[in-house]
C-alpha cells in the first residue's frame, strides 16, 4: 500500500530567474509560490544559499526566508540551507533567533557544507579558512541555546534576540557521510535525492541505523527531497522539463544564463552530445502527468522510508511551475483517499 498520502509534502524553491525576467520578479514569485502551496497543504518552504549563478536569485535565505514569512501565516519557513562555512556561527545564530522571534515556531534552520557556487565566488564570499563544519555547529548551537562550554573562545557572548523557542535545526547532504554526521548528532537530516538518488536509500538508511538520541531529538527525522515536474500529462511534463535540461547543458558548458523559455528550448540546436548530457540530467528527475508522479514519488518512499517529501523544480514559467504543485498536492490526496 502506498505511503505517498501519508507523509507531508513541503517545497525547495531556488527563485529561479525565467529568461524574460529579472531578479526581483524572481524573489517575489518564490513569494508568490510560497503563498500558493501554503493553501494546497504544504508542511515547509525553503530557500536555498547559491552566489553568482544567474538563473538562482536566492543568494540571501533569510531575507527571502522574513519575507515569505510575512507573507503566509501557517507553513515553516526556512533554509534548506544555510552554506555555513560561508559565515560567522554568531551571525547566523542572531539571523534566525530574529526570525524566531518575530515567527515563533515557524522557522527552519537547514545548514550544508557546499559554496553555493564556483570556487572563486566561494573564495569571494569566505575570504579565510572556516573552522570544519562540525565545529561550525558546535558553535551555531551554542550561541543558539546559550550552552557554550566553560573556557571555550567565545564564553559568555550571548546571540540576540533570545526567545521562548528557536529555530529547527536540520543538516542536510548528498553523501553518507552528511547521514553519518546527522546521526552522530541526533539532528533532523535532509537527503538531496534530487542531486544523488543513486544513494538515497542507503544514506537514509545508514542515518537511521546509527542515531544517537539528543535533546534535540529522540527519534530521527528524516526527509528525502526529489526534483518533481508535474502536468496534465506526461508529454506535457517532458516539454516542461526541456527548460531545465537546457538551463543544466548551459551550465556545464560555462555559458551561464537565465532558465530558457519552451520557445527558446525549441529553437536551440542540439548537439548529440547536449542531448545527452540533458537526457543524463533528467533521469534523476520525476518528470510526467499524475500517475507517472504518483509512481515515482511512492518509489522514492519506498526506498527512502523518509518521514517526509521536499518537493524541487526548475520550470520556467510560473503559471506552469504552480500548477506542478498543484497536481502534486492532488496525487498526495488521492493516495490519502485510496488508503
Amino acid at each position: 500500500m502506498s505511503r505517498l498520502g501519508s507523509v507531508p509534502l513541503s517545497v525547495l524553491d531556488l527563485a529561479t530567474v525565467g529568461s524574460g525576467s529579472t531578479d526581483a520578479e524572481a524573489v517575489n514569485r518564490s513569494v508568490d509560490l510560497a503563498r500558493h502551496v501554503e493553501s494546497l497543504g504544504y508542511r515547509r518552504f525553503w530557500t536555498a544559499e547559491h552566489h553568482s549563478i544567474p538563473s538562482v536569485a536566492s543568494s540571501v535565505p533569510d531575507l527571502l526566508a522574513l519575507r515569505i514569512a510575512d507573507a503566509t501565516s501557517t507553513i515553516r519557513v526556512g533554509a534548506g540551507g544555510v552554506m555555513l562555512p560561508n559565515h560567522s556561527p554568531l551571525q547566523v545564530a542572531e539571523r534566525y533567533l530574529t526570525l524566531e522571534a518575530f515567527h515563533p515556531g515557524r522557522i527552519d534552520l537547514g545548514l550544508g557544507r557546499a559554496p553555493g557556487g564556483d570556487l572563486r565566488t566561494a573564495h569571494a564570499v569566505r575570504r579565510s579558512d572556516a573552522l570544519d563544519f562540525g565545529g561550525q555547529i558546535d558553535e551555531l548551537t551554542g550561541f543558539l541555546d546559550g550552552t557554550l562550554p566553560a573556557g571555550h573562545q567565545y564564553e559568555g557572548i550571548r546571540a540576540l534576540p533570545q526567545g521562548p523557542s528557536r529555530p529547527t535545526l536540520w543538516l542536510l547532504g548528498s553523501s553518507m557521510a552528511s547521514a553519518s554526521l546527522a546521526a552522530a548528532r541526533g539532528e533532523r537530516y535532509v537527503f538531496a535525492a534530487h542531486l544523488a538518488p543513486h544513494l538515497a536509500g542507503a544514506a537514509v538508511q545508514h542515518y537511521r541505523e546509527r542515531f544517537r538520541p539528543s535533546p534535540a531529538l529522540t527519534r530521527p527525522h528524516a526527509i528525502a527531497s526529489a526534483a518533481v515536474i508535474a502536468a496534465e500529462d506526461d508529454t506535457r511534463a517532458d516539454r516542461l522539463a526541456g527548460s531545465s535540461a537546457l538551463a543544466f547543458v548551459h551550465t556545464t558548458t560555462g555559458r551561464l544564463h537565465h532558465v530558457p523559455s519552451l520557445a527558446e528550448v525549441d529553437a536551440h540546436r542540439w548537439t548529440d552530445r547536449e542531448r545527452a548530457v540533458g537526457q543524463s540530467y533528467l533521469q534523476g528527475q520525476i518528470i510526467g502527468g499524475p500517475k507517472t508522479v504518483e509512481a515515482g514519488l511512492t518509489d522514492l518512499l519506498d526506498v527512502t522510508g523518509a518521514d517526509e517529501l521536499m518537493i524541487t523544480a526548475t520550470v520556467h514559467s510560473a503559471a506552469d511551475h504552480r500548477r506542478s504543485f498543484e497536481i502534486i498536492a492532488e496525487v498526495a490526496a488521492g493516495a490519502k483517499v485510496s488508503r
